[in-house]
């Protein structure tokens, strides 16, 4: 019977070395990969490549990383919760790449369905076009866009089972599953790890064919970035 669990994020990174490229689920501070991240940070690898939709907060999230310097580069498509980014952006000491959020997800979703290129509207006459193949379909005008892969995709999860077969919940499932499915070896976390059968099949985001490790997270925060509420 397949069987991928491991015992927590230091075993599932145990292979982890500098320079390496990694991809982190999660929208803005939901369904990010907190024990992995803490893992990472406690392993001390450094020259990191992170692809992420955004760049947590400053002592959150990847903002631990970015913190500590461990993060060499960032390709992201939103990073304006993160004072110690903007620093390390104007100071030259961090390389950055920032992509149209669909294109980032489009990118990313190439990666894993093995498509290498392609071509989107989005950030044509930009910046964004500087140095990418341009080219006219039906009068108008598109760029072509590269697939993202990584070394590692780190993910999380609701639920899971020892196959790695995952269930996301809520705005989980915005950047998660499509990283899943684009990283040389995937790593995901779950809130709860269950047996082999008893996820419906018909709710499973994420086949376990994508996922190489799998563990049972705990303690985490969920934090908010911004609480919104009504005034009564």
């Amino acid at each position: 019977m397949i069987n991928k669990v491991v015992k927590d994020a230091d075993e599932a990174l145990r292979d982890m070395s500098d320079n390496a490229v990694l991809m982190l689920g999660g929208f803005g501070l939901s369904g990010i990969p907190e024990n992995c991240i803490s893992a990472i940070l406690k392993k001390g690898v450094k020259g990191l490549t992170c692809i992420s939709n955004n760049a947590g907060v400053d002592d959150f999230g990847i903002g631990l990383l970015l913190k500590t310097r461990q993060v060499k580069k960032m390709i992201s498509s939103y990073v304006g919760e993160n004072a110690e980014f903007e620093r390390q952006l104007l100071s030259g000491e961090l390389e950055v790449e920032l992509i149209p959020q669909g294109t980032l997800a489009e990118r990313v979703r190439a990666g894993g369905a093995g498509i290498p290129a392609f071509f989107t509207p989005a950030g044509y006459g930009t910046e964004v076009a500087l140095g990418k193949e341009t080219r006219e379909f039906d009068g108008k005008m598109y760029l072509m866009e590269r697939w993202l892969r990584a070394d590692y995709s780190i993910v999380k999860a609701w639920k899971g089972d020892t196959a790695g077969n995952l269930v996301y919940r809520g705005t989980a499932r915005n950047f998660n599953p499509m990283m899943a499915a684009a990283g040389k070896i995937t790593v995901a976390e779950v809130e709860e790890l269950v047996p082999l059968g008893e996820l419906d099949p018909n709710n499973i985001h994420t086949p376990g064919i994508y996922v190489q490790r799998i563990f049972q997270g705990k303690d985490y925060e969920k934090r908010i970035e911004q609480r919104t509420i009504t005034k009564i």
